[in-house]
């Protein structure tokens, strides 16, 4: 595909103003259809009003980068509607584009034509955010940001208790993947009315999409209790939604701790161990993070606590994102980073000891170790100036008093793999473990009638096993490019899948890396056409299993113009 170059795209800022009469909101950085700037023969017959321009695609670890791609930001709902149908008349897909923070294929897939495939950004007018305080809701255009929804809910004393980390991330796409956070209840918590501690797709009252009506592309609102709403819930981007209801919760104040000094034999110790471990901090606050930085003895461990007044010890935050060191690479780690995507992979261990010793410096820098604030204040850590890694593992699903078995075990596998791998010279991972845990899409936190949990989400509950009720998140993190180690993220996933059965299941993360093959994720047929599909139809009954929600996609969308060639290989 051709490509435009920086002086085009700058240029094509100028060619934007003047086309302003007829091309509202066309980006500073695209270059409008019709321009002398714009590279690609216009899409025939696009509906006349809707900004198109051409536009750089970038997901969030750049490991899929496409230039002059044709995208377009729909006004209006019914905009999107009119896309819907010139695409189905003229033989074109369509891709809602939101913040462009995942990993997976699902938007657009590398290598992949795409002459006849146009991008929906909807953040740029669909991003409306109102709170019904008297229904405990929030109502959000597709493209509205998780933090924007979630400070309009503060301003009216409410919130939710689990949330992502990156509050960038748009409702729709956050949707699409079952974006989660990182709280179970804590030893004798009471649940918030309205709120989850499984994933966001599990607060959805209702939503409106753009689905065939018999004739025509036509927008449907959905009500919670309707059975067709539930695979819309975890779509993985084979359905346009345009907007969402949500319920939320009474908003609380967290008070969240860092500690960087307990070994990780110590804090990913066997179930009931003495001393300062993951399960005992679990069980006592409910929301826990470890960040373990490759070849160090002392992760980094978060630990947020229901905290209504403000200790005496904490510092009071009155926003998000706290921890500037770690959205801000010091020099050294930058110049680590050069050898590392050189193929210099022997520094690996210089990285992680760079990493754990900015992070400690930082925390005591800033004042960071014992912060206290609004929920979203504390949750919110992830911004876009974040180191860019990229990320293999999932959840494994099972008991809450499995959850120290299952941390302790894959600590064990991991250090011994890795341990290995560095006696025969390789370092194929360089970046951290991330550990956390959530609960599953219970039913019972549903507000409204429920026709049941997203058919697709990691965190479905198995009705055979009811006491299943913790998703147990292990990630690991590397630099893009590393030689070896997508194969040893293949090597992780078929573990995992092996190990944790029988009193455990394992499931990807839908926005993070997993079908790995040596030499990339997503490109392991068997798991895409068999293994996946069958997570899904164990112990759930037909009538909401994987079948159900492909039926669901193609009779809302039979023309497949919400598909890419990745998901026509993953939801056939």
């Amino acid at each position: 595909m051709p490509e435009l170059t920086r002086r085009q795209f700058i240029a094509a800022g100028a060619g934007a103003v003047a086309l302003t009469s007829v091309m509202r909101a066309v980006p500073v950085d695209a270059a409008p259809s019709g321009s002398s700037d714009a590279t690609l023969p216009a899409p025939p017959n696009f509906p006349p009003g809707i900004p198109l321009y051409q536009q750089r695609y970038q997901n969030w670890s750049k490991e899929i980068v496409r230039d002059a791609v044709w995208t377009c930001s729909p006004t209006t709902p019914d905009d999107v509607v009119a896309l819907a149908n010139w695409a189905h008349a003229n033989g074109y897909r369509i891709r809602p584009r939101g913040a462009m923070h995942g990993w997976t294929p699902l938007t657009i897939v590398n290598g992949e034509n795409l002459d006849r495939i146009v991008l929906v950004d909807t953040t740029v007018h669909l991003n409306g955010v109102t709170v019904d305080p008297s229904a405990s809701t929030v109502t959000a255009g597709a493209g509205a940001t998780i933090e924007a929804m979630l400070q309009q809910l503060e301003d009216n004393g409410l919130g939710w208790v689990s949330v992502p980390a990156p509050g960038v991330l748009t409702v729709a796409g956050a949707l699409a993947v079952d974006a989660h956070g990182a709280a179970v209840p804590a030893d004798g918590e009471t649940h918030t009315p309205g709120t989850t501690y499984g994933s966001l797709s599990n607060l959805v009252t209702s939503l409106t999409a753009v689905v065939w009506d018999g004739t025509a592309y036509a927008l449907r609102t959905f009500d919670r209790s309707d059975p067709e709403i539930t695979p819309l819930l975890t779509h993985l981007g084979r359905a346009f939604l345009t907007s969402v209801t949500m319920q939320a919760g009474a908003n609380t104040r967290l008070r969240c701790q860092s500690y960087t000094d307990i070994p990780w034999r110590e804090m990913f110790s066997a179930p009931a161990a003495s001393g300062r471990t993951f399960e005992s901090y679990l069980n006592r606050t409910g929301r826990v993070e470890a960040i373990w930085y490759p070849f160090t003895e002392n992760p980094w461990l978060k630990v947020w606590s229901v905290s209504p007044t403000k200790p005496p010890e904490s510092r009071e935050v009155n926003g998000p994102y706290n921890y500037p060191f770690s959205d801000n690479l010091p020099e050294a780690a930058s110049d680590l980073i050069v050898q590392l995507t050189a193929g210099n992979t022997f520094i690996a261990p210089a990285f992680g000891q760079v990493y754990y010793g900015t992070t400690v410096a930082g925390l005591a820098a800033t004042g960071s170790s014992d912060m206290w604030g609004w929920a979203k204040d504390l949750q919110f850590y992830i911004k876009p100036s974040t180191l860019l890694l990229t990320e293999g593992g999932g959840a494994v699903i099972t008991s809450r008093g499995r959850v120290a078995q299952v941390i302790h075990d894959f600590a064990e596998w991991f250090h011994e793999r890795v341990t290995y791998y560095q006696s025969i010279g390789q370092y194929p991972i360089n970046g951290p473990v991330e550990i956390r845990c959530c609960g599953m899409d219970d039913p019972a936190d549903v507000v409204v009638d429920s026709a049941g949990p997203p058919t697709i989400s990691a965190m479905r509950p198995r009705p055979d096993h009811p006491e299943w009720d913790t998703a147990v998140w292990l990630n690991v993190l590397g630099v893009p490019g590393t030689p070896g180690m997508f194969a040893f993220y293949r090597e992780m996933e078929q573990w995992m899948r092996a190990y944790y059965t029988g009193w455990a299941t394992f499931r990807p993360e839908w926005s993070k890396g997993w079908a790995f093959s040596a030499e990339l994720p997503y490109q392991d047929r068997t798991v895409i056409g068999t293994t996946l599909p069958n997570t899904y139809r164990e112990g759930v009954p037909t009538s909401e299993n994987w079948d159900t929600a492909r039926a669901t996609f193609d009779s809302l969308d039979p023309h497949r113009i919400y598909s890419n060639t990745f998901i026509d290989q993953l939801l056939p």
